[in-house]
């Protein structure tokens, strides 16, 4: 009688945890991305960058980029 609910607890922790645990075991799942979709993804993240250099300007003035963030946001501008 209490293997059986020993088993049925698991049964049931399982059952509560399986998503994480599909997840956890085999790793996650690659989601089919398109040719838009990565643009869009590489676009965004290149926006994000040139905003947080931006930022950094008006929050200190150009004077403090250093040399390897007018680098980056001259190659950034030029895409």
């Amino acid at each position: 009688m209490e293997a059986l609910l020993i088993i049925a607890a698991i049964g049931v922790i399982f059952y509560f945890f399986r998503h994480r645990l599909r997840r956890d075991v085999f790793g996650k799942t690659e989601k089919y991305q398109s040719q838009d979709d990565i643009f869009n993804a590489e676009r965004r993240e290149r926006e994000r960058e040139i905003d947080s250099l931006l930022a950094k300007i008006g929050k200190n003035g150009t004077d403090d980029l250093s040399a390897k963030d007018r680098q980056r946001l001259d190659e950034l501008s030029k895409k």
